[in-house]
């Protein structure tokens, strides 16, 4: 089954909506990641860039200046909806698991 435009966020765009929520430029938001995450995550520039077009492109993000052919960004209000409603996704799927976990026997 095809999955639908953007119901679920792989990794890399939520991280790259969570590194967004305070102005970056591209670099920033990789470096970010990689710190927040301790290096388990990392996002390449051509998917980086990419992301950051698509985003723009769907409202996500907004260009908010230019400086030396650094081009910076920050999450959009719709952006920030996005967002939350994946960290309530996830939310759901650990306490799905936990629930599983500690089941005697699956339903």
């Amino acid at each position: 089954m095809a999955r639908k435009k953007l119901e679920t966020l792989t990794e890399q765009m939520f991280y790259v909506l969570l590194a967004l929520r305070t102005e970056r430029h591209g670099y920033g938001v990789m470096q970010y990641v990689a710190r927040l995450t301790q290096e388990r995550v990392t996002i390449g520039a051509g998917t980086l860039y990419a992301l950051l077009d698509r985003f723009e492109k769907d409202g996500y993000i907004h260009r908010t200046r230019t400086m030396e052919s650094r081009k910076y960004y920050v999450i959009s209000p719709q952006g920030e909806e996005r967002l939350q409603q994946e960290y309530r996704r996830i939310r759901q799927q650990a306490r799905d698991m936990e629930r599983a976990l500690g089941e005697e026997e699956p339903l």
